[in-house]
């Protein structure tokens, strides 16, 4: 008998050990100070000489260490959820591929070398999108990869920018300040919004749902989605001399506008969806405020129980038999104790509840935020941000675990090992990787001097926004659609209407006019008269001396008589 072994699984225990591995090498360089620049010279001709250069430091290899552990996870879950699929070795290789991208983005230091994984993520999320081959998927992934293509662009112009600094290592450049950095950076902020989809860019975020559940575990928890956070992140030097209140109002905005979507929503995957908007706003707000540190601390705390929501949603939809409504679920928790507690552990961390992951975080945001000097409205945003996080979070349990049983009365539950397994180490991290990160990279304390009202405003936020959800749960939302707000109710649970402007405003004219120009080029007669001219000339040209070539004794015979003919004439 020969052993087989599963790709899948040899996937999963490289990526395991080396996540590992980089995640404390990057708390080694932490504790030391340790920063490393690699060149490697892979071409020399003549006097040119051709390098590709790697940083290694501290948040790098941080960063880089907890995408592996949670890509090892989302492959081993893969490992059961797509066994039954056709092509699974092709899925495996695109999310491997889409890891490996996401590497290549984390570790250059060099704006070239940035392109390349950044485009490496937007193609290869492009497939992973459509890869269930549907009209929804295909719409999906062409406004996926179009709204990232504008980021793209914006890179492609950053790069011709930098001519004026003599190199694309920013990192040399990054406390050089000259009149004409603000476009470079301004430049780097419309990438960076593109990729983590603020405001006007968020219409593929829900729309990217289209893809398989461990494809949205990864994109929604440390890759795609977190890559332009991390891309400011690294350009935050830049932002200390400039006033970012306009970016700053677009990231709160978006916070906002998610949070109070996902309470309108019913599709699990969308609703999941709308709270990894939210919290890409809040770190993109905290990054604006100048927290650089806050932001990427969250930023880690949020890839893991993020992850860990995901994967628990996907082996609840495979029960539910394909099923994304949130109202054809209920009572879950008799039939998958133990994905229903993993379930709650992830809400729970993403809604701040003390002494998890994401309280430890999301705590310190708001605590910085209230020390920083800001006006009322930076305050309120903020805090009934926090409040919504809780009610949709706190809807969706409810909703999905206890009451509403709206299920088929013929539904397989079960509860498979392998997606079970692939739980445990980020339930783990859920819990203690904010308190673990917190004493690492913050070795001296934050210490900040409130009254005591505002010192548990942000828990009273929480429990206040968790008691909304617990009461949103048994109201039907079909009631407000009939009455008087059912306009307000449309905009508010639509995302402001970002969709429809996205796409059905594009329909009417740019759509048209490429079918106007097909028909007249491409599919009329500008395909022959201009495309096709030089082939037919010349093809017409070698045909009528063939004809010479294959005939010419004939010809020669039939010009002597044509000849003699005309003499005796």
């Amino acid at each position: 008998m020969k052993f087989k072994l599963s790709p899948y699984l040899l996937g999963f225990q490289t990526l395991l050990l080396l996540g590992l591995v980089l995640v404390s090498l990057g708390l080694f360089y932490y504790s030391n100070g340790i920063f490393y620049l690699i060149d490697w010279e892979f071409l020399t001709l003549n006097s040119c000489v051709m390098t590709m250069t790697f940083i290694f430091d501290w948040m790098s290899l941080l960063f880089v260490g907890c995408v592996f552990l949670i890509s090892s996870m989302v492959i081993f879950y893969s490992e059961s959820y797509m066994c039954s699929d056709l092509y699974k070795i092709r899925f495996y290789f695109l999310v491997f591929l889409f890891v490996m991208s996401m590497m290549m983005m984390i570790v250059s230091p060099n704006l070239i070398s940035i392109l390349i994984g950044w485009d490496g993520l937007g193609l290869v999320s492009y497939c992973l999108v459509v890869y269930f081959q549907n009209f929804k998927s295909y719409s999906a992934g062409m406004v996926t990869i179009l709204t990232n293509r504008i980021g793209d662009v914006a890179i492609l112009l950053s790069i011709a920018w930098m001519f004026n600094y003599g190199s694309w290592h920013f990192i040399y450049y990054a406390c050089s300040y000259e009149s004409w950095s603000v476009y470079l950076i301004l430049l780097i902020i419309l990438a960076g919004f593109t990729s983590s989809a603020q405001i006007p860019f968020s219409s593929w975020l829900p729309a990217a749902m289209a893809a398989p559940t461990p494809v949205s575990a990864l994109v929604h928890s440390s890759t795609l989605v977190t890559a332009g956070v991390y891309l400011i992140i690294r350009f935050s030097d830049y932002l200390m001399v400039f006033d970012t209140w306009f970016f700053l109002m677009i990231s709160m905005m978006t916070m906002f506008m998610s949070g109070l979507g996902a309470n309108f929503e019913f599709d699990l995957k969308k609703v999941i969806a709308l709270s990894t908007l939210s919290q890409l706003g809040l770190m993109m707000s905290i990054l604006f405020l100048g927290f650089k540190e806050l932001a990427f601390f969250h930023l880690l705390t949020h890839a893991f129980f993020k992850a860990l929501l995901f994967l628990c949603a996907g082996l609840m939809i495979h029960c539910m038999s394909d099923s994304q409504d949130i109202r054809h679920m209920g009572t879950m928790i008799s039939y998958l104790p133990l994905t229903c507690c993993c379930f709650c552990v992830s809400n729970l961390s993403l809604c701040g509840l003390p002494f998890l992951a994401g309280f430890y975080s999301k705590d310190l945001i708001l605590e910085s935020m209230l020390f920083s000097y800001h006006n009322f409205f930076v305050f309120i945003v903020f805090f009934v941000s926090v409040g919504l996080t809780s009610c949709y979070s706190l809807r969706l349990v409810f909703y999905c675990l206890t009451f509403n049983m709206n299920c088929y009365s013929c539904q397989g539950y079960f509860e498979d090992k392998i997606m079970n397994g692939s739980m445990f180490l980020l339930v783990i991290l859920s819990v203690i990787s904010g308190s673990l990160l917190g004493w690492i990279m913050f070795d001296s304390p934050h210490m900040y001097s409130f009254s005591l009202e505002l010192s548990v405003l942000p828990l009273i936020f929480v429990f206040l926004g968790g008691w909304l959800g617990y009461e949103s749960s048994f109201f039907y939302f079909e009631d407000l659609y009939a009455s008087s707000m059912y306009f307000m109710t449309l905009f508010m649970g639509s995302m402001w209407f970002m969709p429809s402007l996205s796409t059905y405003m594009l329909n009417s004219s740019v759509l048209n006019f490429s079918e106007l120009s097909y028909s007249i080029m491409d599919g009329g007669w500008g395909e022959y008269v201009i495309s096709k001219s030089s082939y037919l000339w010349s093809s017409l040209l070698s045909s009528f001396l063939v004809i010479f070539q294959e005939n010419n004794v004939k010809l020669f015979m039939l010009v002597f008589l044509l000849m003699i003919f005309l003499i005796v004439i």
